[in-house]
């Protein structure tokens, strides 16, 4: 029986309120609902001579690949997916072409050994600068700006207050809670 007194039972997810997001919405929120755009792959997708250098340390066609699948995904939605493959095909036929992988169905294998996916994302997190959410100083900055938001933009309806802290999470790093 859930607690009445609960986070969950008060309409917050994982410590997120969401009621004011319709149920489309609060599903979306930290997944992939439709497919990338052509632009959206080529900005968020794209990697660079310093990624390949990192994604070059792994062995075997499906940890490279899966090394950019969590490299990109987390750079596009802000959070690393609890299954990493869970993720449009034309965003790792992107990836898989950009390294040179005539095979991308073996990305399947990434998630053989469980650890792997964990411990990329740990080194992705370091090498990149991401902040999990919890990070105090981070959070008193988060505070900051969603206070001056909150206050001299009160046009803004908790949707648009929403989306601009996802916005402002996105730009400086911090890793979203899924």
């Amino acid at each position: 029986m859930e607690d009445p007194w609960s986070f969950e039972a008060a309409g917050y997810v994982r410590g997120m309120p969401v009621e004011f997001l319709s149920d489309e919405q609060a599903a979306a929120f930290g997944s992939f609902v439709d497919e990338p755009t052509r632009p959206e792959l080529e900005r968020c997708f794209f990697l660079d001579d310093e990624d390949r250098k990192l994604i070059a340390k792994r062995r075997g066609d499906h940890s490279r690949l899966g090394f950019a699948l969590q490299m990109c995904t987390v750079r596009y939605i802000g959070l690393f997916l609890e299954d990493p493959l869970a993720v449009p095909w034309p965003v790792v036929g992107h990836l898989a072409a950009q390294l040179e992988i005539e095979d991308a169905s073996q990305v399947k294998r990434y998630t053989e050994r469980q650890m792997t996916a964990y411990e990329h994302a740990w080194e992705i997190r370091e090498v990149y600068g991401y902040h999990p959410y919890e990070d105090h100083a981070q959070g008193r900055r988060f505070r900051a700006f969603l206070h001056g938001r909150a206050w001299t933009a009160h046009t803004e309806g908790p949707k648009a207050l929403f989306d601009h802290s996802v916005g402002w999470l996105r730009r400086n790093r911090v890793l979203r809670r899924g």
